[in-house]
């Protein structure tokens, strides 16, 4: 509970306050969600037109998660100024004379579990984008070197510099 005396309506405020948040951020998740998922597919099938064009929604997502964010300080900067000591939207949800407590709680759980998906989903759309790019190191690398490997230490010898695609010598 509150340590000083909060008015109702504070609380009916808050309250309301933290359900349009949590409302807003499921909404935002799910659409991050479909733009990592879409996103992922594009890069498996190097469908570097389909990823320029998704470039402005993810934009727009990542704006909206920008704004639940700022929306989130908003909010426990008014929870301080109302009497309730949170540090997150968790402990607001704990501290708060919540009408449906085990209800807010939950979708507090569902949106923190969400953002670890998301966390995950953006992980393996990175280490997919690295991947891509190794792969075409090397693929510049055989291009360079006319396929043969080439030691990164020795001393130069010109029959076995340049690449035959690159340029011709060979």
């Amino acid at each position: 509970m509150p340590e000083c005396t909060v008015s109702a309506d504070a609380a009916v405020d808050l309250e309301q306050a933290l359900a349009e948040l949590l409302q807003e951020l499921s909404a935002v998740q799910e659409e991050v969600l479909e733009v990592l998922s879409e996103k992922r597919e594009r890069m498996e099938n190097r469908d570097i037109e389909g990823m320029t064009a998704l470039q402005a929604r993810e934009q727009e997502v990542s704006q909206r998660l920008t704004q639940c964010h700022e929306k989130r300080e908003a909010l426990l900067a008014q929870a301080a100024e109302s009497g309730y000591q949170a540090d997150s939207i968790d402990s607001l949800a704990r501290t708060l004379p919540l009408k449906d407590r085990a209800g807010v709680r939950r979708q507090v759980r569902h949106s923190s579990a969400r953002m670890r998906v998301l966390q995950h989903q953006s992980l393996a759309n990175w280490v997919l984008a690295q991947q891509s790019l190794l792969h075409l190191s090397q693929m510049f690398e055989i291009l360079a070197n006319g396929g043969r490997l080439k030691p990164t230490y020795e001393k130069s010898d010109s029959s076995f510099s340049g690449g035959s695609l690159v340029d011709r010598e060979i």
